[in-house]
């Protein structure tokens, strides 16, 4: 017997930190939650899978467009005639979902009910599936108590969207521990809602597959749904990755690099390596400088320049598979500060100034009064993208002057 494990696939959720730019993928951002979806269902019917599970938020948030539904139904529609039936448990993002409680699905598709748990059986595989869907968005109740007793005789799955009592980064609704997972008696669980792959072994196989496709750099790496072969008693989960975009953090040592020149060529060789390594799966790519490099002050205040230098760099390698999401600086400079401080020239003078700076409560209020009008007029989603821009919102304007200090210094020392 054999299914396919998914959750998490936010169909028509976009995609951050690229559509901004002129040089993006645009019909690649904005379908790629389809096409991963698509790909999955491609791999459903070449396999010629008993079932598959959609462990909730197959949909992302109250959207009213029901394209997004009529898109679904349509590729429940390409499994119903390969004879592949569907289970649907609605997670958190379902919840709140207007396509979720008016859209009719295909009759191969069994959504289990948010009212109490449910179990389904697939009797000429001896399966059973048991499951609860959200009600609610912020369902923090754990579900795992109320779930059926295993059916004597058959392969028994639980369904459940969980944060597994915080595992991971996500909301911990539905809390519950792997400990209960394993003591209910299942023989598979079948996760969603944290978006990245795990399998934990023992009496019970316990698995979330991840999202189908990562929409931003905090969903990094090769991401996709799981096949699951059940023989002779023996569970094999193997992996299916079915995104179309991946998205990467390259971290570029700048260390050895005493010139903006010999950044930029660190740089083209970390991005050609991640080219060759990435055989035509198009990357997008967030670039972290770090180290303590001679270069660090050529690099303050030079980000507009480094991110030119960059773009260009990934034109000439050929960027029909590479896209710049940022360019991050984290290096510092060779001298401490304690060293900065030992001089006897106006570097140290300024040095001690910035210092004072940073606990004079005057100085501070007025940098706040003074940003106050500018960071009015700028957009929501800038500040998503900027933790310094976030943190002049927040009024945290001495750790700010505390940041910069270094770069400053070290800029004006190399001048």
């Amino acid at each position: 017997m054999r299914f396919i494990h998914a959750a998490d696939v936010h169909l028509d959720s976009p995609l951050y930190g690229l559509s901004a730019y002129p040089d993006a993928p645009a019909e690649l951002l904005r379908n790629a939650t389809r096409r991963a979806f698509e790909r999955l269902v491609d791999r459903a019917i070449d396999e010629q899978v008993d079932f598959m599970v959609i462990a909730g938020d197959l949909y992302d948030g109250n959207w009213r467009d029901h394209n997004t539904g009529i898109f679904f139904c349509k590729e429940m529609g390409r499994l119903k005639k390969a004879g592949i039936k569907v289970f649907v448990l609605y997670g958190n993002h379902d919840a709140e979902n207007e396509m979720t409680k008016r859209l009719l699905m295909p009759d191969n598709v069994t959504a289990f009910s948010a009212s109490k748990p449910q179990t389904c059986l697939l009797d000429d595989l001896k399966v059973a599936l048991h499951g609860h869907s959200f009600k609610v968005k912020a369902t923090t109740a754990n579900l795992v108590p109320a779930y059926p007793q295993p059916v004597p005789g058959y392969f028994n799955i639980g369904v459940l969207h969980t944060g597994l009592g915080g595992y991971g980064v996500h909301l911990n609704y539905a809390p519950c521990s792997i400990d209960e997972l394993h003591a209910k008696g299942y023989d598979y669980w079948a996760l969603g809602h944290v978006h990245d792959f795990k399998v934990w072994e023992g009496s019970a196989t316990i698995v979330f597959p991840g999202n189908l496709q990562g929409r931003n750099i905090r969903e990094q790496g090769a991401k996709g749904a799981v096949l699951v072969t059940v023989e002779d008693g023996r569970v094999d989960v193997q992996q299916v990755l079915v995104d179309v975009l991946r998205w990467q953090e390259v971290r570029v040592d700048a260390a050895p690099c005493a010139t903006l020149e010999d950044v930029i060529a660190a740089t083209a060789r970390a991005l050609d390596d991640i080219v060759q390594a990435a055989a035509g799966k198009p990357h997008a790519v967030r670039l972290v400088l770090h180290g303590r490099s001679a270069a660090h002050g050529t690099l303050f205040g030079s980000e507009a320049r480094l991110r030119a230098e960059v773009l260009a760099t990934i034109a000439a390698i050929g960027n029909e598979h590479l896209w710049l999401e940022k360019v991050g600086v984290e290096t510092a400079p060779l001298a401490s500060e304690q060293e900065m401080g030992e001089r006897h020239d106006a570097i140290a003078d300024l040095h001690a100034l910035l210092q004072e700076a940073q606990h004079d409560p005057d100085l501070l209020q007025q940098l706040q009064q003074e940003f106050a009008p500018f960071l009015a007029k700028l957009p929501h989603e800038l500040f998503a993208q900027s933790p310094e821009l976030q943190a002049l919102r927040e009024g945290r304007f001495s750790e700010l002057v505390g940041t910069v200090s270094p770069g400053l210094l070290a800029y004006l020392a190399e001048a």
